[in-house]
């Protein structure tokens, strides 16, 4: 089964899965219902079994907070866990066969999957199809024999699905960034230095940082195969752009962008680039927004993911009760700018 809706399950503490797995800490010796509320572990110290049965037979102790033996299984979450089954050994498999597969309405099981999962069975369905052409390549094959072992009928539709989602083209992604070419300009600010980067399709990174030095090599370190020079006479136009709202001079920034993402984190980025400027939102907000509200810290996840300050900003996401909460280039930093938003 897949696992990361288990890891979403247990980030969000989200009772409904309670009963469809249990997860267990490698460091502590202890297993959980999803819904506990003991302190989150590290993922790498995370594993997940169907039944606490079978998780005992390893060697785990129950909690005895959360009394994970006592859960019976939600059977909407039962049916959503089947339904991934399916679209994760079916090539091709519609709504409908899926639904006559399990005898519920196809309107209504579209409802609940979504509610569930936070996104549609077809938008599932093409996640795992682009997830297996990565693991396809990354395990070094061939283009083409990843397409159609992932279940992509031709190339152009190959191309359509990932070009899009992972903000470069198959053959560029398979040689890790070879070929790919980016260029970057450093400047001072009122928050100290700017690095502006770019592709040939639109900005790829915009940080802040106290340090050329650093701000270059975090850069270097991010795409390590891609051919990355210094060229300010091209980024003059972006980085005069990114200046002017950073100053208030100008309040939106309409700017192309080249990046890397999950659907979820592509989702979340999204719903940011349409706050007000001046304005903020929480972070349940957001969750609110994308269909799941009890995906709360995965938004916090995918906002401090975020590449390009300013452009998509993640810094008019507050804490529920308008605390700053964290910002990947300073909590400092993340005052002035909404300081200055909102003069």
């Amino acid at each position: 089964m897949e696992t990361e809706i288990y890891w979403k399950a247990v980030q969000n503490n989200d009772p409904r899965f309670n009963g469809a797995f249990v997860y267990a800490v490698n460091s502590t010796g202890i297993y959980c219902k999803p819904s506990c509320s003991s302190r989150m572990p590290k993922r790498e110290n995370v594993a997940f079994f169907d039944s606490f049965e079978m998780a005992e037979n390893k060697g785990f102790r129950a909690c005895l907070r959360c009394k994970p033996q006592s859960e019976t299984v939600n059977p909407q979450t039962e049916i959503v866990l089947r339904v991934c089954e399916l679209l994760e050994t079916e090539d091709r498999i519609a709504l409908e066969d899926l639904s006559a597969e399990l005898n519920l309405s196809a309107a209504h099981l579209q409802k609940v999957f979504k509610e569930i999962i936070g996104v549609s069975p077809k938008k599932y369905a093409q996640i795992k199809r682009l997830e297996k052409f990565k693991n396809e390549i990354k395990s070094g094959g061939g283009v083409t024999d990843a397409m159609y072992e992932s279940g992509f009928g031709s190339s152009s539709r190959l191309y359509e699905n990932v070009s899009a989602k992972l903000g470069m083209t198959p053959k560029t992604y398979a040689l890790k960034g070879k070929n790919m070419t980016i260029n970057y300009t450093i400047t001072d600010c009122d928050l100290g230095k700017l690095l502006v980067a770019r592709t040939m399709k639109g900005i790829c990174a915009v940080t802040f940082g106290d340090d050329e030095l650093a701000l270059r090599e975090n850069l270097l370190s991010e795409y390590k195969n891609a051919e990355i020079a210094e060229d300010n006479a091209n980024l003059k136009e972006f980085v005069e752009a990114i200046l002017a709202n950073l100053a208030g001079a100008n309040k939106t920034l309409d700017l192309p962008l080249d990046l890397q993402a999950t659907a979820f984190q592509m989702r979340v980025w999204d719903v940011l680039r349409k706050i007000p400027y001046g304005e903020t939102v929480s972070y349940s907000d957001v969750a609110e927004k994308i269909g799941n509200k009890n995906s709360v810290r995965a938004v916090a996840t995918a906002c401090a993911s975020n590449r390009v300050a300013l452009v998509i900003p993640c810094h008019r996401v507050v804490g529920k009760s308008s605390d700053l909460s964290g910002y990947r280039w300073g909590v400092e930093r993340k005052k002035a700018i909404l300081d200055r938003e909102k003069q």
